[in-house]
Order: C-alpha cells, then sequence, then structure tokens
C-alpha cells in the first residue's frame, strides 16, 4: 500500500504537528477494517491522532482508499473549527478521489517530482 498527503495537506499536517507516522498507523487500521466514516466513493473521514492528544483531541482527515491499491489523504481539519464539511465539499472531493486512483505510477512520480502530492515514508 501506496500512502500520500496532497500538497496543501502537507502544509496542514506540519502546521498541525501531525506525523507521518500517525498517518502510517491511520491507515493501517483501515486496513484491518477500522474505516471510519465511508461518505461514498472511496472517500473517508477518519480520526488521526496527534501526539500527546489523543484520538477524542486529535484531528479529522479526509482520505482517498481503496484497500490493497493506495491511500491520499486529501483535507484535514480540528474538531474545534469546524464540525464537517458541506455537500458541494464532498462532491469536489469525490471528484479528485476518482482522478487520484487513475493515477498510474509513472503519473504519480511526476506529481512527487512537481511537489503536488508527497509520499509518506
Amino acid at each position: 500500500m501506496r500512502i500520500f498527503k496532497l500538497k496543501l495537506f502537507h502544509k496542514w499536517t506540519r502546521k498541525e504537528g501531525l506525523t507521518n507516522k500517525s498517518l502510517k498507523v491511520t491507515i493501517e487500521e483501515m486496513e484491518k477494517g477500522l474505516l471510519g466514516n465511508e461518505l461514498g466513493g472511496f472517500v473517508y473521514k477518519k480520526r488521526v491522532s496527534i501526539h500527546g492528544r489523543g484520538k477524542r483531541s486529535g484531528v479529522r482527515t479526509l482520505i482517498a482508499f481503496k484497500i490493497d491499491d493506495k491511500a491520499f489523504f486529501m483535507y484535514g481539519f480540528a474538531k474545534n473549527h469546524r464540525d464537517n464539511i458541506n455537500d458541494n465539499e464532498l462532491k469536489a472531493l469525490k471528484r479528485l478521489a476518482n482522478e487520484l486512483f487513475k493515477y498510474n505510477d509513472n503519473e504519480i512520480d511526476q506529481a512527487i517530482k512537481a511537489k503536488e502530492i508527497i509520499e509518506v515514508i
């Protein structure tokens, strides 16, 4: 399973103190069936803990996820900043997820070189 984060999500994680380790643990949970809230179109909302704060005080992430394929962290927010996303945002994220899953390895490598996506290592 390859794990990626979009450029804006990456900037947000640095501000929030969210580590790659936390992101990996989140995807490992999802691979074991702890998917969080399925929003349709392979988009999931999943809580992620931040070191020292736990999941309840952590953040919410929106992830494009297909088991045994790829995962893309697309968007995140702290619960105290907003409750949820609206319908238009969800539609846009579903379209984005659809496009991201169409990427082949060469296109992913090009997006990484262009720093549009960052692989979680």
